[in-house]
């Protein structure tokens, strides 16, 4: 099954932006090669101009916090196994307390670091990190993979309690909603709102249906085309009948 995620508000956009670029930091990261320490640099400046919200670390401290509340409820309740509630208040005990250590501006330490936003500025340009352009960059990626993955990890540390607050709300988020099998007819599919609060919708489709869903969504419909991805000409509505399984997710 391919599992394909919409967001239905920015700020849920911007943490599975966040989500995916941690990800990418850390894959390549773990890799030996010069390549692969470039992409996950080149990930980790991304991250710097998505997390560069004023208002991120407030906003999962706030979220964080309201989660907590609603466990603890949970309290007492027999239907509840006490360890994994415990386990799971101090998961997010822990965040937030790493986060509300987190002083300053997210990344500010590397946009003091001139040597790392030459290199930023440089890749805006195609082809713009050659050895001819910054031969310092060149001296670094040509270094042991030991030093190049220490100092990728130096710099990431101070941002990964962003990363542990963000992965918890966004898995409770996706546990919160129930997947229901529907069909689209002709490769199209509606559903009315109807007042219907959410902020991420998950589609999961068989890998063999040949089929993605183009999604768009506002306060009174959802709608989703499946197209078949043609990577040559324009991709066409397809014809058939298309199962899915659809799941609306609301903290």
């Amino acid at each position: 099954m391919i599992t394909y995620e919409y967001p239905l508000g920015e700020r849920i956009r911007t943490l599975l932006r966040l989500e995916d670029l941690f990800e990418k930091v850390v894959h390549f990261a773990r890799a030996e090669g010069a390549y692969e320490h470039h992409t996950a640099l080149l990930a980790l400046f991304e991250i710097l101009d998505v997390a560069s919200r004023a208002d991120l670390k407030v906003d999962l401290v706030q979220e964080l916090e309201r989660q907590r509340q609603i466990l603890l409820g949970y309290r007492d309740n027999p239907q509840i196994s006490e360890e994994a509630l415990s386990g799971a208040l101090y998961e997010i005990e822990h965040a937030s307390t790493a986060l509300l250590s987190m002083a300053g501006r997210i990344g500010q330490y590397l946009r003091e670091s001139e040597w790392l936003m030459a290199i930023r500025s440089r890749t805006a340009i195609p082809g713009g990190v050659c050895e001819f352009d910054l031969p310092s960059y060149h001296f670094w990626l040509n270094h042991d993979v030991q030093h190049r993955r220490h100092d990728i990890e130096s710099w990431l540390a101070p941002m990964l309690p962003i990363r542990a607050g963000l992965t918890i709300v966004l898995r409770l988020l996706r546990e919160s909603g129930r997947g229901e099998n529907q069909l689209a007819r002709n490769g199209s599919y509606q559903v009315m709102m109807a007042g219907r609060a959410a902020q991420l919708v998950r589609v999961r489709l068989a890998r063999d249906v040949g089929a993605v869903p183009e999604i768009s969504a506002n306060k009174y419909a959802f709608n989703i085309r499946f197209v078949a991805p043609d990577v040559i000409s324009r991709p066409r509505q397809a014809q058939a009948d298309i199962p899915f399984e659809l799941t609306f997710c609301s903290l």
